[in-house]
């Protein structure tokens, strides 16, 4: 396999399909997995759930997206129907061509699914001929034309610079000039034989027919902010010359606002377009729903704890704005926490982890018996079932209650969630957060009742007027209906019971409101008398004390009792997770990990390489003791160790000279000689070539304020 050549290069052998070894996923996963006898078992359950929530997630994000979709497609279909009839010229001109501005945001990474979404959609119910460009592989207005071109009529298009291409191309596959009257041509043949259709077969109606004959041709945009704007103008005036024998319709991909269309495009052009603008759904809403049906859910046996939970979210909110990354960071606490916990076999149904549980090794029950929140549940024992706990079967019959116990807690946990937000959520200022996300962390943090902002939420409560308290409480009745459990039916059956007293209130209110008219004498009649100050002081202490023991209306009584109900609600079920025995099975809580994956710091990772070689390259030669670099170190990281000693502006020749009496005493020359630091053209070489390392990957560059000399771009020490 040698290979010789006059100048120098990379070649590629390719291993036989012998050699090759093939890997399956789950020999990844047992790779450093811990209790890799339980391995198995453990990424069984991890794909299953992944499945689950992958599946879920695509349903969702397609019902989110069906209304603007669906809007896309009567666009597509009405600009269709009208070309065809008589109406073209009297709502567009006939050089106009239908553009839909579909406004996506920022989420630049979620709108490939859509986007491909919307080609299956108009393939299957309106058009065969749909196809989609990208910015990066559009840069001149040939790559743009023969792209469209190749991926419309699924062959090959001849360049006109590729000549030499052209005669390597095999006889046998056939090539087209790259032009829209080829485009012309090819779409007048397929409409043509589609139209013949075969022989015998009924035909349908006329209109029907026409409309079947002459489908769309769409392009898609993907990325229009990217474009070039010289080539997108050129293409569409070349589009515009043949609209009357091409039935073009373009769909832009806009993330920032529809104003970009005619920042890019001037007047002379997008008055060749006959436009209709489209929003999408906003990312944070988008975000939001995801939360509610995937995170706020008790469907799913893994959950995130409140730090994980804040790091998704600050990427999401910080970075990206994409919800499909959002997801990803999901996936990767979801592996994560199935990898590195051997106990993650019962974060499954709850039938299926009781079974898991009978399961458990030896080893397995020593971990589960290291568990914090187990330990607690231990130190909360009598000291007989301490001992009792020590016994196998005893202490798996024990873990089976405490993970329906866990069951149990989520089943009431996030219906007891939904209804605190729905109170809190309209409140002035909003003190336990507008968002459900932003009160699901602060119950996963502590106690919500001994939040500040819980106790003001309630006196905020307590001033809610009749119509929306009730209105309110009835909401809060439609979210607990539907949860089958036994602590849940008892307070619908409570809520339901106070509902009722709210809709008496009116007679009963009116009633007492008369006796208290009867019966109340005020006080300020007093102070019309003539009065001096001691009688002044104690007519006011008489009309305090009358405005302490007044008594509540019905109204207040019965609000009061509701928020009494709510307050009960939420000290029983909205507990954090850290309070419930075994929580760990199911939580997953590495932040750190979970941000050094989703949020990479290269630059760190690059300096942490330069400063500390050996942890990369595993020589032994290249540990030492005091976090100094050796002098067998590789060239780059001597240069950069010695780079950090100097200050803002680097004299190269100085530098030059460091480096060699550095590299001088790794050769092994006595430091008394006179070789020693002597520079020659081998070590004048590798230091040019780290120099050069060092000024690609931003560590200096050159100044014009010394020729002699290089700025240093980084401070401190490593």
């Amino acid at each position: 396999m040698s290979t010789s050549s006059v100048s120098k290069g990379c070649f590629v052998f390719k291993p036989s399909a012998k050699k090759r070894k093939t890997h399956s996923l789950e020999s990844y996963f047992r790779h450093g997995c811990e209790s890799a006898e339980s391995s198995e078992t453990r990424f069984r359950l991890c794909q299953d759930l992944w499945d689950k929530i992958k599946t879920d997630t695509e349903i969702l994000q397609d019902e989110l997206n069906r209304k603007i979709l669906d809007s896309l497609l009567d666009f597509t279909r009405k600009c269709s129907s009208t070309r065809q009839h008589s109406d073209w010229t009297s709502q567009m001109r006939a050089s106009e061509i239908p553009t839909a501005a579909l406004v996506l945001g920022v989420n630049v990474p979620d709108h490939d699914m859509t986007f491909q979404s919307l080609s299956d959609l108009l393939r299957q119910s309106v058009t065969p001929h749909v196809t989609s460009v990208q910015a990066k592989e559009c840069g001149a207005l040939k790559h743009l034309m023969k792209k469209v071109l190749e991926r419309l009529m699924d062959t090959v298009v001849d360049d006109d610079d590729d000549d030499e291409g052209e005669s390597e191309r095999p006889q046998l596959q056939k090539s087209v000039h790259c032009s829209l009257s080829t485009l012309c041509d090819w779409y007048a043949a397929k409409t043509t034989k589609s139209s013949s259709g075969t022989p015998g077969k009924k035909r349908s109606s006329p209109a029907k027919d026409e409309q079947l004959q002459q489908p769309p041709v769409v392009i898609i945009f993907k990325d229009l902010e990217a474009f070039n704007p010289r080539v997108l103008q050129d293409f569409i005036l070349i589009c515009s010359r043949y609209i009357d024998r091409l039935p073009l319709m373009f769909i832009f991909g806009i993330a920032t606002s529809p104003s970009t269309i005619q920042h890019m495009l001037p007047h002379s052009v997008s008055s060749l377009l006959c436009i209709e603008l489209f929003q999408s759904l906003s990312c944070t809403q988008h975000l939001a729903t995801v939360i509610d049906k995937l995170v706020l859910t008790s469907h799913f046996p893994f959950k995130l704890n409140g730090k994980v939970m804040q790091v998704l979210i600050s990427l999401f909110l910080y970075h990206d704005f994409s919800v499909r990354n959002f997801i990803k960071g999901i996936q990767l606490a979801l592996l994560e926490h199935f990898h590195s916990q051997p106990l993650s076999v019962l974060c499954c149904k709850k039938k299926e982890a009781l079974h898991n549980v009978t399961q458990l090794s030896q080893k397995d029950l020593i971990k589960l018996k290291d568990l914090p929140s187990f330990t607690r549940y231990l130190e909360k024992q009598e000291p007989q079932e301490q001992v009792n706990l020590t016994e196998d079967a005893h202490l798996k019959e024990v873990c089976q209650n405490l993970i329906k116990g866990l069951h149990k807690y989520h089943k009431n946990y996030y219906p007891t969630l939904r209804c605190l937000h729905t109170l809190t959520s309209s409140l002035p200022r909003y003190p336990l957060g507008k968002q459900i996300r932003e009160l699901h962390l602060i119950c996963l943090e502590k106690n919500v009742w001994e939040n500040e902002d819980y106790q003001s939420a309630m006196k905020l409560l307590k001033m809610l007027a009749k119509d929306e308290l009730i209105a309110s409480l009835q909401r809060c009745l439609e979210i607990l209906q539907p949860v089958k459990s036994k602590k849940m039916k008892k307070a619908c059956v409570q809520l339901e019971e106070l509902l009722a007293k709210f809709k008496q209130l009116d007679t009963a209110a009116a009633e007492m409101t008369d006796n208290a008219d009867d019966s109340f004498t005020s006080p300020v009649k007093n102070l019309q008398k003539k009065t001096d100050l001691f009688q002044l002081q104690k007519t006011l202490l008489e009309m305090n004390e009358t405005r302490r023991s007044k008594k509540m209306s019905p109204f207040e009584i019965l609000r009061n009792e509701a928020l009494e109900f709510i307050d009960s609600l939420v000290k029983n079920h909205l507990s954090p997770p850290e309070s419930q025995p075994l929580h760990e099975v199911c939580y997953y809580t590495s932040s750190a990990t979970v941000r050094r994956h989703l949020n990479a710091t290269p630059r760190t990772c690059i300096q942490a390489a330069l400063s500390r070689p050996f942890y990369y390259l595993q020589n032994d030669k290249l540990k030492t003791e005091d976090g100094s670099v050796s002098n067998a170190a590789p060239d780059i990281c001597i240069a950069y160790k010695l780079h950090l000693e100097c200050g803002r502006l680097i004299n190269l020749y100085d530098w030059l000279e460091a480096y060699a009496t550095v590299v001088s005493a790794a050769e092994g020359h006595d430091p008394d000689s006179d070789s020693q630091g002597k520079v020659d053209e081998v070590k004048h070489a590798r230091f040019i070539r780290a120099v050069s390392e060092l000024e690609f990957l931003g560590f200096i560059k050159s100044t014009r304020q010394k020729t002699d000399h290089v700025a240093r771009l980084t401070w401190g020490g490593c």
